[in-house]
């Protein structure tokens, strides 16, 4: 299946999405790291200090993977990926004053510290996702402790092996 772990940075996308590949058998794909590797932007936002994804050559760069399947896809924002892409999306909520020490704790200040706590708390990622995807595939998941993680863990590990079954 092709799943994506979608949600505000620092809410553990990449945490759940690690660990999901290895149990699940899955590959791994964080789309921040493999624009940073392809140097896949078209310019630097001055005001957030970060490069500005190219999201066509993010897109032209997984097509192939994407087709083959078996992937894990981890991204803050998920409206310029095509649809037909993935089977389940899970966005990944945490409560505001847990989500600002993690966020503080990676160096997020100002302005870009108070728009991802904004984000948030009007749920934009959420949205962005439900009017993006068809409803019934997209799930939120809170992720505030380590028990949320397991229970997110197992929660999808059982989802895609009803896929497995499903589509094999």
């Amino acid at each position: 299946p092709a799943v994506l772990s979608s949600g505000t940075p620092g809410v553990g996308k990449t945490t759940l999405g690690k660990e999901l590949a290895s149990r699940a058998g899955l590959v791994y794909i964080n789309v921040g790291d493999l624009a940073k590797e392809g140097e896949l932007y078209e310019g630097f936002d001055e005001e957030y200090e970060c490069p500005i994804l190219d999201e066509d050559r993010v897109i032209d760069e997984l097509e192939d993977k994407m087709n083959e399947g078996g992937v894990i896809i981890d991204y803050h924002g998920c409206d310029f990926f095509p649809e037909r892409w993935f089977h389940i999306v899970f966005v990944l909520r945490t409560e505001n004053s847990v989500l600002y020490d993690r966020l503080e704790s990676r160096g997020y200040k100002g302005k870009k510290l108070q728009d991802n706590i904004q984000c948030e708390i009007f749920q934009t990622l959420y949205e962005e996702a439900m009017s993006s995807y068809r409803e019934e595939i997209v799930h939120q998941l809170p992720s505030n402790t380590p028990e949320d993680l397991e229970r997110n863990l197992d929660q999808i590990m059982q989802w895609i092996e009803q896929w497995m079954k499903d589509n094999n």
